[in-house]
């Protein structure tokens, strides 16, 4: 465990400050950034699920899950595209840890490493870290319209529910690597696999929060 924990703690080190420079530069970095994303994961699926019948459903889903997400950012502005892109980072991170420290009961035969306790994990780092992100948006260069923030109920239901659709997502990916018999969607970032398995949360998320943001 110490070292994959390492190796991902590294490679985030690396990774997290060089996707959060894109979003927040938006417009040519934002579409560059997003680009390379979903070339590398459409590939990823391609070696998945290629001669597989869910192979174009699949392609189209993370070109609508990209679309979305490039929607959030330029119309609604990054902190409102940053936000779920904490829970989700942070629910996937608090599994991690969570699972391996306390073990337990597993969650689902879909994903034989997922566990309760990693659930539940993934669910309080995601809200330890959003209230962080709130409190402290400035620190990303950004306007912090968040001053004197408490957390309402509405807030701690959003967490919920974005944490929620991120391990379900989770979960979904986990299925079809099931059905392709294999472990991790490749094997670009150290500690994590390939982009898919990293972003698997996200491109559930995202495509929900734009529909949320613009009917609701």
């Amino acid at each position: 465990m110490k070292s994959e924990l390492l190796k991902r703690i590294l490679s985030s080190i690396i990774l997290i400050p060089l996707a959060i420079y894109f979003i927040i530069k938006g417009s040519f970095f934002l579409i560059f950034f997003l680009s390379i994303l979903f070339l590398a994961s459409s590939y990823e699926w391609y070696q998945m699920s290629k001669k597989k019948i869910y192979f174009i459903p699949g392609i189209l889903f993370l070109l609508l899950s990209f679309i979305s997400a490039y929607l959030v950012r330029n119309i609604y502005g990054a902190v409102f595209f940053l936000m779920p892109i904490v829970i989700c980072v942070f629910t996937d991170l608090g599994g991690y840890i969570f699972g391996k420290l306390f073990k337990g009961p597993k969650l689902t035969k879909i994903s034989p490493n997922k566990t309760y306790s990693g659930m539940f994990g993934g669910f309080l780092l995601s809200i330890i870290t959003f209230t962080f992100f709130i409190e402290n948006i400035e620190i990303f260069g950004l306007v912090n319209e968040f001053k004197d923030y408490q957390m309402k109920l509405n807030d701690f239901i959003y967490i919920l529910i974005v944490s929620l659709i991120s391990q379900l997502g989770d979960l979904i990916i986990s299925y079809f690597k099931r059905k392709s018999k294999i472990k991790n969607t490749g094997n670009f970032l150290p500690g994590h696999g390939g982009i898919l398995d990293r972003i698997d949360g996200i491109i559930f998320v995202v495509p929900i929060i734009y529909l949320a943001l613009t009917f609701i």
